[in-house]
C-alpha cells in the first residue's frame, strides 16, 4: 500500500528536458535571455516603492489589534466594488470576497461548485496551473476550443455546447486569455451567458488581465448580462504589479438566492483558513486608489511593448503569429517547421540562450512557440531578430 494518496503522482517525476536544460544554462553562466516570464517586476514595471510604504505603514497601525473578517476587511472591499463601479459595473462590497490571490480564488470556486469526479469547462489553449488546482479538488477539467481565425483567437461556442453535460459544473472564461491574449467580444459573452443561463451553469470569469487590452477592443464582463451566478476574478499581481501583495478576490454576481449561498459558503472557506494577509487587506484601498496613475502608464508601457513585439515578429514566411489582443503573451504557429515545438524550443535554448515555451505545454492545437512580451524595449529589439533568424534557419 502507498503511503500517499493518489494525487501525489501528479506531483511528482522528472524535471522535463526544457527545465533541465534551462537548469544547465544558468549553471554555465552562459547569458540566459528568458522570453516566457510573465512577472512585471523582473522587467523594469515597479509599482511606487513611497506609494507602497505608506500604504503598508498605515495599515500596520489598522492591523495591529487582530481582528479579522472572514470576507477581507471592508475598506478593501469597498474599495474593489467603487473600482468596478467606474467600469459600469455594480459588485455589493458584501459580496466580494478578498483571497490570497486568484490561484487560491480557483481553489475556493472549485470546491464550492463541484464535488469529486464532476466536470469544469476551461478553455483550451490553456494554462498549466488549472491542471494542478483540478487535482487538488479531484475534479475533472474538460476543454472548449479557442481556434485561430483571421483576425486572432475566437471561441468555438458550438463546441463549447457541444461540451456541456449533466456532469458539468461550471464554464471558466477567461479574458484576456493566458496565452494566447484572446479577448472575448460582446457577441461571444453574449452566446456563453446564454449557454450558462440554459444549463444553469455557474461562471468563473478570469479578468486578471483586463486592464491590458490593445487597440479598439474592450473588456467584455460577464457580470453584466443576465447569468444565474459569475464569479468575478481578479487582483493586484498583474493589475498593479504587485504579485508579492499576493491579494485577489472574487466577487460574485447573479440571481439574489444563488449568490446569498455562494457567499455565505465561501465566507465560512475562506474562514477556516483566514489566509489573506492582514496588512494588505489593510493596505488594499490605498494601493488601489492611489496606484491609478501608475495604472496609466503601466499599461501605456505594456501595449508599447506588445505592439513593438508584433512588429518585429508579424510578416515571416517561416511561422504565423496569431496576433493577441490583450494580456502578457503570445503565440507563434511553427507548424510549417519539421521540428517539433518541444525541438525547437529546446535547440532555441541551448544555440541561442532564449527560453520561450514550446505550445504543448499549453494544449495549442498546432506545433506553436509562447513567448511574454513584457521585456524591456530594448530586449526585444536585440532579441526577437535572433529568434526569428533562428526559426528561418529551421
Amino acid at each position: 500500500m502507498s503511503v500517499f494518496s493518489g494525487m501525489v503522482a501528479h506531483f511528482t517525476g522528472s524535471a522535463n528536458a526544457l527545465t533541465q536544460a534551462q537548469a544547465r544554462v544558468r549553471a554555465s553562466g552562459r547569458p540566459l535571455i528568458d522570453l516566457i516570464n510573465g512577472n512585471p517586476t523582473q522587467h523594469g514595471l515597479h509599482f511606487p516603492a513611497a506609494t507602497l510604504q505608506a500604504a503598508l505603514a498605515k495599515a500596520q497601525v489598522a492591523a495591529a489589534v487582530y481582528r479579522p473578517d472572514p470576507k477581507g476587511q471592508a475598506a478593501g472591499r469597498a474599495a474593489i466594488s467603487a473600482y468596478y463601479a467606474t467600469q459600469g459595473a455594480t459588485f455589493d462590497l458584501e459580496h466580494i470576497l478578498l483571497t490570497p490571490g486568484t490561484s487560491q480564488s480557483y481553489w475556493y470556486l472549485f470546491q464550492l461548485l463541484a464535488d469529486p469526479g464532476q466536470e469544469i469547462l476551461t478553455p483550451q489553449p490553456s494554462y498549466p496551473l488549472f491542471e494542478f488546482i483540478a487535482s487538488l479538488c479531484r475534479v475533472t477539467l474538460t476543454p472548449y476550443a479557442l481556434v485561430r481565425s483571421a483576425a486572432g483567437w475566437e471561441i468555438d461556442i458550438a463546441g463549447l455546447a457541444a461540451a456541456i453535460t449533466p456532469n458539468t459544473r461550471a464554464i471558466v472564461l477567461i479574458s484576456p486569455h493566458n496565452p494566447t491574449g484572446h479577448v472575448a467580444s460582446a457577441a461571444e459573452v453574449e452566446a456563453l451567458v446564454a449557454l450558462a443561463a440554459l444549463h444553469r451553469l455557474p461562471i468563473i470569469a478570469d479578468e486578471v488581465f483586463c486592464e491590458f487590452i490593445f487597440g479598439a477592443g474592450q473588456h467584455q464582463r460577464p457580470a453584466n448580462h443576465a447569468a444565474p451566478l459569475v464569479f468575478t476574478l481578479n487582483g493586484f499581481s498583474k493589475m498593479l504589479a504587485l504579485p508579492g501583495a499576493k491579494l485577489g478576490w472574487i466577487a460574485v454576481s447573479g440571481e439574489a438566492a444563488l449568490v446569498r449561498t455562494a457567499v455565505a459558503a465561501l465566507e465560512t472557506i475562506a474562514d477556516t483558513f483566514l489566509a489573506t494577509h492582514e496588512w494588505i487587506q489593510w493596505a488594499a484601498a490605498d494601493l488601489l486608489t492611489q496606484g491609478q496613475a501608475f495604472l496609466a502608464d503601466y499599461r501605456r508601457q505594456i501595449a508599447e511593448r506588445a505592439a513593438l513585439a508584433h512588429e518585429l515578429l508579424a510578416g515571416a514566411d517561416h511561422f504565423h503569429l496569431t496576433p493577441a489582443a490583450g494580456g502578457f503573451y503570445l503565440t507563434l504557429d511553427v507548424s510549417r517547421l519539421t521540428s517539433s515545438d518541444e525541438h525547437l524550443a529546446l535547440d532555441l535554448l541551448l544555440e541561442t540562450g532564449i527560453l520561450t515555451h514550446p505550445g504543448w505545454y499549453y494544449d495549442l492545437p498546432t506545433p506553436g512557440l509562447v513567448l511574454s512580451f513584457l521585456s524591456q524595449p530594448e530586449i526585444l529589439r536585440s532579441h526577437l531578430p535572433r529568434l526569428i533568424a533562428y526559426l528561418a534557419g529551421n
